[in-house]
């Protein structure tokens, strides 16, 4: 097997933020070849690729660092990769990111700014921050299946917008507004699920679900502060259930969501951390998953946190978890 241990992957996904990754990728590589990085690169064809290229790139040739240049969803796709190869423990592996566009929201957490200059200068500096990382095991026609993501996941609300906002992307349409109107349409047709939330074994949530967010970051939906105390280290998730809220009232919370102040300001709210998460339907029906922009089905949903489970390259004016 080739070795490449000092060399960084660099993963390109040309169709990250409705192709503005394919047009910026020139400049990015250029920025790249002044910086004196020694890397190679793949540039992603199509959904899910990313996942094969990280997985089969560690294991044939023995690349222990890796860069994500896209949004969440290429940043998930290379997570998974990761953590599907079996050559290098995970912990082994360093994992850095440049976000492309304005909707990522890991990158919020740690203060990514959107400056391709300043985050390759980030990679130089190789920073390392030891990130946990949830799981979640879910049922495709009954067989378990095992999904990892790095910020988020949600149901309910979130999964309907997610859904139609992938709709959008693909017929190349995007930006604020339209994400917007994707969240009112999905308000209006929503029919509020009843699950139940099992915490480290214990019941602890038995209602209608208008919104469910589950993760380690505090942003989710293209900047909503969705689990505004979550912490990436202290080995446990955030939990935001919101029960049913009518349309004007959520329109008036609009604001506090996007700043976290909803969780104290809406009665309908309850939050919860653990190590372990089930979320169940009640009755068993159909219930989807999101994760960081990838559909999943169907539940029960089992996650577990794995905590400083991967080396994340973070800027070296980190923000105040």
């Amino acid at each position: 097997m080739n070795e490449n241990n000092n060399r960084w992957l660099v993963v390109v996904n040309p169709q990250a933020s409705i192709g503005k990754c394919g047009k910026d990728w020139p400049e990015i590589k250029r920025i790249l070849d002044e910086s004196g990085l020694e890397y190679d690169f793949v540039v992603t064809e199509r959904p899910g690729h990313a996942i094969e290229i990280v997985r089969d790139h560690i294991t044939e040739k023995g690349y222990k660092k890796i860069v994500s240049i896209g949004g969440d969803g290429t940043n998930n796709e290379v997570i998974n990769g990761i953590f599907t190869q079996d050559r290098f423990h995970t912990q082994e592996i360093v994992m850095g990111v440049i976000p492309v566009g304005t909707g990522n929201d890991w990158r919020r957490s740690f203060g990514f700014p959107i400056d391709y200059r300043k985050n390759i200068q980030t990679l130089k500096e190789e920073r390392l921050f030891s990130h946990d990382i949830g799981k979640v095991v879910y049922y495709n026609h009954g067989d378990p299946r095992v999904r990892y993501f790095l910020n988020a996941a949600g149901t309910g609300l979130d999964e309907m917008v997610c859904k139609k906002t992938n709709l959008l992307k693909s017929q190349g349409k995007g930006g604020t507004i339209r994400y917007l109107l994707s969240v009112v349409n999905s308000l209006l047709t929503i029919k509020c699920p009843h699950v139940q939330i099992e915490l480290d074994g214990q019941l602890v949530f038995d209602d209608e679900i208008l919104s469910l967010s589950i993760g380690n970051g505090r942003y989710n939906g293209g900047g909503m502060m969705m689990m505004p105390e979550a912490v990436q280290d202290d080995g446990l998730f955030d939990i935001t259930a919101i029960k049913k809220v009518g349309l004007l009232k959520f329109a008036a919370n609009v604001k506090n969501i996007y700043d976290g102040s909803f969780v104290q300001k809406l009665k309908e709210v309850s939050t919860y951390r653990g190590k372990k998460v089930r979320v169940i339907s009640i009755p068993s029906h159909k219930l989807l998953l999101e994760t960081e922009g990838e559909t999943l089905t169907n539940s029960p949903f089992d996650f577990e946190i794995l905590p400083k489970a991967i080396n994340m390259v973070i800027p070296t004016e980190q923000l105040n978890n």
